[in-house]
């Protein structure tokens, strides 16, 4: 292998996204508009970018329009570099079918790898929200020799039942992996943890060709990079992994480091919004060391009149806030919030307009959402079960171009 070896990436971005609805009605769950001016996908590909990773395929499937566009719009390398980001869609290039499971979607797209002839292939999820320098991973993985690597993380013992459970006896050779486990195991040093999968994983070309096609002449297999392809090489003793938590990123502060949310739910999907908007945030946007790149809003700059005030609050390109009241609260490009108005601790996507005396608290209202003069949301929960969307948290949602009740 080179000294500079051959990496390319490859993006799982074909996820349906159910516990986001009613933000997935009508995109694929990486197509969801996150920040103010990002859409989900848009961490990945920055850290594979940042990171030196500059041939991406990006393998979409569920309602993938919005996000085929965003990446055909957004994300456009410089050829004279060889470098790119391209959507595939599924094609059916290995039979009559679409993709039956995330290793399918590789298997069926294997003439990419065919084409580029990578040494490495850093398949990546689409769905999280963090930072992270991939080369220090894929350094990692070269020094091992392995198969794979996989990227862990620490999360509460509570929460593990949605990841694949990692266990290592030398801490990096992993010894089983359990996809999803009703009773995930508590860590030595930590009882109430588990160190569990992040869905990024570090290949060796070679090594992920031959489990690709071991997978596909199993008639048995679910067809799943985490349930059943890193399993067959843990099982060879070929599988490593990487401590997200030893990955440092120019920039980060003391308070960020580290930083990685599952955005996979509704109250998840808040609560990350929530660590942006602090005076000094958990997660924070503004390190100009390792951008999160975004297409800028052609849009003239946020307007604030008639004694409009937005305090703890991050306020995009276009909005206009006239004479009302934002606390706590994400507004991207295009919001308007009328005249003695009021909204809290909410998250507003493009184009919502909330009319004049109106209130919004602990809110998601998704594109062009419209608040009519005096309507009320977050008010009353057992109100707003009857008309919207209440996740588990008490969050309360509205889909894109949905009109509130009065």
């Amino acid at each position: 292998m080179p000294s500079r070896p051959r990496v390319l990436g490859i993006v799982l971005a074909g996820g349906e996204g159910k516990r986001l609805m009613p933000l997935t009605l009508d995109r694929a769950k990486p197509a969801v508009p996150f920040g103010g001016v990002h859409r989900m996908i848009d961490f990945v590909l920055s850290n594979l970018i940042n990171g030196g990773i500059h041939k991406i395929a990006v393998l979409t499937q569920y309602k993938s329009h919005s996000l085929d566009r965003h990446i055909s719009t957004a994300w456009r390398l410089a050829s004279l570099t060889g470098g790119y980001v391209t959507p595939v869609p599924a094609q059916q290039r290995r039979g009559p079918h679409w993709y039956l499971g995330s290793a399918d979607a590789i298997y069926q797209s294997m003439n990419l790898i065919k084409d580029e002839s990578p040494d490495i292939v850093a398949v990546f999820g689409a769905d999280n929200v963090y930072r992270m320098d991939p080369s220090q991973m894929i350094d990692q993985h070269i020094m091992s020799g392995a198969g794979v690597t996989v990227a862990g993380i620490r999360v509460p013992r509570a929460e593990a039942s949605a990841f694949g459970v990692i266990h290592t006896d030398d801490g990096t050779v992993i010894s089983s992996f359990l996809e999803k486990p009703a009773d995930p195991p508590g860590l030595p040093d930590a009882p109430d943890e588990s160190f569990v999968s992040m869905g990024n994983y570090v290949f060796s070309a070679d090594a992920l060709r031959e489990a690709l096609e071991l997978d596909a002449g199993d008639s048995e297999s679910r067809h799943d990079m985490g349930g059943n392809i890193v399993p067959q090489l843990v099982t060879r003793g070929e599988a490593g992994v990487y401590d997200f938590s030893s990955n440092v990123v120019p920039g980060e502060t003391p308070r960020d480091h580290g930083y990685w949310r599952d955005v996979g739910t509704i109250d998840a999907y808040y609560e990350a919004h929530q660590d942006l908007i602090s005076t000094h945030p958990i997660f924070n946007l503004y390190n100009a060391d390792w951008p999160i790149f975004a297409l800028p809003a052609q849009r003239p700059p946020a307007k604030f009149v008639n004694g409009g005030t937005a305090q703890e609050s991050m306020v995009s390109a276009g909005c206009i806030v006239s004479g009302s009241q934002v606390v706590n609260s994400v507004l991207s490009p295009g919001v308007y919030v009328e005249q003695g108005a009021v909204v809290q601790d909410s998250v507003l996507a493009d184009g919502v307009r909330v009319g004049a005396g109106a209130v919004v608290r602990r809110a998601i209202l998704d594109k062009n959402v419209v608040v009519p003069p005096g309507a009320h949301i977050g008010v009353d929960l057992g109100r707003d079960r009857n008309a919207y969307h209440v996740s588990e948290g008490g969050i309360v949602v509205l889909g894109k171009g949905a009109t509130a009740v009065r």
